[in-house]
């Protein structure tokens, strides 16, 4: 009992973290809790460590359905959800995320390492380059069929490496000139969707393995989630108001460093 309250203290520890850059900086907590969630787990072998991984994207994205419910109802009050395609991404989000929850049961933990660390290391660039100016080109955004198929992908990907979505989506859609305040807003309300789809496949896939005596639902370890969200829920809104008093740009290319040297631990852990 006593090892089980210090793996909750030290989830709650990085769901202050986590919490705090998601809002100062945007992104998907899923970045900073797999890695770290996946050494905390090992360290008090919780699962098996060809296991650790899919138990640590499991896990992130159940995290992420209640942060993200937090976010998308700010971006509603503020209209910044664009609900003319919203549903069109969310469609393809939610097949994507369902699929790959699944999907990603099946694949060698090997393999399952690899995507998350070269999707990293591919967000890191992206948000190290954030702050360069960019030809304003116009771009039109294609038909909701073509679009639901794009989304889809995202939210498969979003979902096999455990993030929200926004890392991915919010660069797509402003690709395609969506403004950036909607992007993001549509990307939260998608961050629901792709974690409770996500989640869905995970808790399915995983129940062969694992059930509610052991702390689980599927791969979804419980006390490492409730850790997670019981600070994480309170810290998100610091990192918001702390985004007037901080030097954004460097700090995520700070952050940005830190995500490749993640990334990379991922792969020789």
């Amino acid at each position: 009992m006593s090892e089980l309250i210090v793996l909750i203290f030290y989830c709650a520890i990085l769901g202050s973290g986590v919490g705090f850059l998601a809002g100062l900086l945007g992104i998907g907590g899923g970045l900073v809790i797999v890695p770290v969630l996946s050494g905390i787990l090992l360290h008090f072998a919780v699962v098996p460590a060809e296991q650790v991984v899919i138990a640590a994207i499991a896990t992130s994205l159940a995290s992420i359905l209640f942060t993200s419910t937090s976010s998308a109802i700010a971006h509603h009050k503020n209209g910044n959800i664009p609900w003319n395609i919203a549903p069109w991404i969310m469609a393809g989000v939610a097949v994507g995320a369902l699929i790959s929850g699944f999907l990603a049961a099946l694949l060698p933990e090997n393999i399952v390492r690899l995507v998350f660390a070269i999707s990293v290391v591919a967000i890191a660039i992206k948000m190290f380059s954030s702050s360069k100016s960019e030809p304003s080109t116009e771009r039109k955004i294609p038909n909701k069929g073509i679009l639901t198929i794009f989304t889809s992908l995202t939210g498969g990907l979003s979902a096999m490496i455990g993030i929200g979505g926004g890392a991915l989506l919010v660069p797509l859609l402003t690709f395609f000139s969506v403004d950036m305040k909607k992007a993001i807003g549509c990307a939260s309300a998608c961050g629901i969707v792709i974690a409770l789809f996500g989640s869905v496949g995970y808790i399915t896939s995983g129940s062969a393995y694992y059930t509610l005596k052991d702390g689980f639902a599927g791969f979804v370890y419980l006390p490492a989630l409730f850790g997670i969200v019981c600070t994480s829920w309170f810290t998100a809104p610091l990192g918001a108001k702390s985004t007037h008093y901080l030097p954004i740009p460097i700090l995520k290319k700070i952050f940005a460093g830190l995500l490749v040297l993640m990334a990379a631990n991922m792969i020789t852990q």
